[in-house]
């Protein structure tokens, strides 16, 4: 029911910031927890940041606390991650998921395509 894609990635110097995008197709979008994942070459899928259907409650993973924020315009099907104060360690492909709860589990029925975050030193 859900088709996402993400757009924003890109390359950036260590101390930038970044905003992703994940535009969502269908009519049932304002019903989904919304949230992001990340995965670097060599290792585990990872949890970032997930919002709820409402945008009431929002979770994310320590290491990005402070420092990103989730947001979601149900109005515009659209999910939003801003990165600020970017670090070599968050270079990732980055992707949007979509599911009925909130979880940090990667078992989420829709995701996006992924787009690439570089963070230079």
């Amino acid at each position: 029911q859900v088709q996402l894609v993400e757009s924003g990635g890109g390359l950036v110097q260590a101390g930038g910031s970044l905003r992703l995008s994940c535009v969502a197709s269908g009519r049932t979008f304002s019903n989904y927890a919304m949230g992001w994942f990340r995965q670097a070459p060599g290792k585990e899928r990872e949890f970032v940041s997930v919002i709820s259907a409402s945008g009431s409650e929002t979770r994310f993973i320590d290491s990005v606390k402070g420092r990103f924020t989730i947001s979601r315009d149900n109005a515009k099907n659209t999910v939003y991650l801003q990165m600020n104060s970017l670090k070599p360690e968050d270079t990732a492909v980055y992707y949007c998921v979509a599911g009925g709860l909130m979880s940090s589990r990667d078992n989420y029925p829709y995701w996006g395509q992924g787009t690439q975050v570089t963070v230079s030193s």
